[in-house]
């Protein structure tokens, strides 16, 4: 499993309420009544089981690898989390665009594969401390001649569906009009196979899936520079309400940052250590 060298990334919060952790705003006043009705953490313990819901064609966060088992950066970080838990952390390949019912129905217990945090995702759910900062970005091939966001006036621009880069994307009409076409995609791995054979002209993405794929093909595809889609972090999500499961979660990766672990794991991943959380 090629891994990535070294990413340079220094990134502004784009939201000051993304820092709240699990608790928001809105809900604190009335967070100590809640809590003690909260069972999601007893839940889970009497289980023994943590199902986390991911995309898994979302390299390096959560993919398949050539013996098709699930790995990546954010499995191995459930996986520690899920140890130091004391409970068996189970991958349950979810599709993307219905992972707020995947978590609803309880056919999973968090959404944990590099999930945005949005405000209208905070409003639905209840969502951790961000710990990794991933900006939304255009990419192209090298040779397409694409270099700024204007370039793409009347192009074909995909994204995942479901994606934060989509719905981004999707609620900016004067931008979505002056692309001949935006398509969704089913996973960002046949985003870059449609840009690849011409069915897009540029495909709006992740930037650690990005710097990737462009590690692996260095020659073959480039980031529009200087243009940021939506400054994402990422967070854990949760059902709305289970608050004591993800504090829980929280505290343990932050007690991960504390004693090193996440840098070591960041840094088999990416050659340096880009998790943010405790910060």
């Amino acid at each position: 499993m090629k891994k990535l060298s070294a990413i340079a990334l220094v990134f502004v919060l784009a939201f000051s309420t993304i820092l709240g952790g699990c608790s928001s705003s809105k809900e604190s006043a009335s967070s100590a009544s809640s809590q003690s009705e909260d069972a999601s953490l007893d839940y889970i313990m009497d289980k023994g089981e943590l199902i986390v819901g991911l995309d898994d064609a979302f390299p390096p966060m959560g993919f398949r690898d050539d013996d098709n088992n699930i790995v990546g950066f954010d499995i191995d970080l459930a996986k520690e989390v899920g140890k130091r838990m004391g409970v068996e952390v189970k991958f349950q390949p979810i599709s993307w665009e219905a992972k707020e019912q995947e978590l609803a129905s309880k056919n999973i217990d968090c959404i944990w594969n590099g999930f945005g945090i949005t405000p209208e995702r905070q409003e639905a759910l209840t969502i951790s401390a961000p710990y990794m900062a991933n900006p939304q970005i255009y990419v192209v091939l090298a040779d397409s001649g694409i270099k700024t966001e204007a370039d793409l006036k009347d192009k074909v621009v995909a994204a995942q569906s479901g994606s934060t880069a989509y719905a981004t994307i999707d609620k900016n009409t004067e931008l979505k009009d002056s692309f001949k076409e935006f398509v969704g995609v089913e996973d960002n791995v046949k985003a870059l196979m449609d840009l690849e054979v011409g069915g897009s002209d540029a495909v709006a993405m992740d930037t650690v899936v990005a710097r990737y794929y462009m590690a692996k093909e260095p020659d073959k595809y480039s980031i529009i520079e200087d243009t940021t889609i939506f400054d994402e972090q990422m967070g854990v999500g949760f059902r709305k309400g289970e608050e004591a499961l993800c504090q829980k979660v929280e505290d343990t990766l932050k007690e991960m940052k504390k004693d090193g672990t996440l840098a070591k794991i960041s840094e088999e991943w990416f050659g340096e250590d880009l998790t943010i959380i405790g910060e």
